[in-house]
């Protein structure tokens, strides 16, 4: 195997996504120490953007920039979060998934300065997010509750919030591990509670298509698991052809002896309308459980519930 001099590091310039490419060279210089590695930082669409990301491309206004730095040779290697990559649409032309890394905590965490446990929020709290997943799901179970936009990087939230701009904040669980904030949380919610976004803590290495090279040096930080885990859900939002104003939640979860299941849900915005699926796949192909769960979900009407609402 041909091992690089050097590999070049795209990704987002927040603090978050920075940590997450410190954690890659970090596990790309204790498998090859005599890789050098650099950091190739770009600020993204959807980072200067504040408002409803269905007006400047959705989930791709965090991608696309980190793409064409990659496409265009500025970089050898991109580092996203598989939630933050459009699974309605294939990979730009000319890339592909390296690896998945060992996945993080897929779980939400509410922070408020009171140190109030979510159910025990009184009504009329305000709850920070501009998550459709999160929003519909408490308007769900907890209808007295009020959702208010909050955009921007984790420490960005968290200073809103101690602004008084919401009296509640709901992040996610590795996010705030990866920045070293997690001494802010004051209830880490389950996924009975709160239902991940697909794709949820799970870190993406992207290469151009050809460069075999850096393929096989990165490949070899993958986590079987976290592939066939990513692998499920992402073919199951691409058959659903969810956009960004869909709420859509689910994750699926390798067991130790092999099997696969896969758990998803589809909401209407107001949470009043709530489709639900789980499957086991054995050891079959996570593409077809996730088809398979996605073909469940139509069953039960989501093409018409997600057509419905606007983006």
């Amino acid at each position: 195997m041909t091992v690089p001099e050097r590999i070049r590091i795209v990704s987002r310039s927040s603090p978050m996504a920075l940590a997450q490419v410190e954690r890659v060279r970090a596990e790309l210089a204790a498998l090859h120490p005599g890789i050098r590695t650099e950091v190739v930082p770009v600020t993204t669409t959807g980072d200067r953007w504040m408002g409803d990301l269905a007006e400047v491309e959705g989930k791709g206004a965090f991608t696309k920039e980190v793409d064409a730095a990659l496409l265009a040779g500025e970089a050898d290697l991109a580092v996203h979060c598989v939630k933050d990559i459009p699974a309605d649409r294939p990979l730009p032309a000319g890339t592909t998934f390296a690896a998945f890394l060992k996945r993080d905590d897929i779980r939400d965490a509410l922070i408020h300065p009171g140190g109030l446990a979510l159910d025990e929020l009184p009504a009329g709290t305000r709850i920070g997010t501009s998550s459709v997943r999160r929003t519909a799901q408490l308007a769900a179970s907890h209808p007295e509750l009020e959702c208010v936009p909050m955009r921007g990087n984790a420490n960005r939230r968290l200073e809103k919030l101690y602004a008084g701009d919401a009296d509640a904040l709901l992040l996610a669980v590795s996010g705030l591990e990866r920045i070293g904030r997690t001494d802010v949380i004051t209830e880490i919610l389950s996924v009975e509670t709160m239902c991940p976004p697909i794709g949820a803590g799970v870190l993406a290495l992207q290469c151009r298509e050809h460069d075999d090279a850096v393929i096989d040096v990165v490949s070899a930080l993958g986590d079987p698991d976290a592939h066939r885990e990513t692998t499920a859900e992402r073919m199951f939002l691409h058959v659903l052809q969810g956009h960004c104003n869909s709420p859509i939640a689910g994750y699926a979860q390798a067991e130790r002896n092999g099997d696969l299941s896969l758990r998803a849900k589809v909401f209407t915005p107001d949470g009043k309308t709530v489709l639900n699926a789980h499957e086991w796949a054995g050891r079959l192909d996570p593409a077809t459980l996730g088809t398979s769960v996605a073909v469940a979900l139509l069953r039960q009407g989501a093409r018409e519930l997600i057509d419905g609402i606007a983006h």
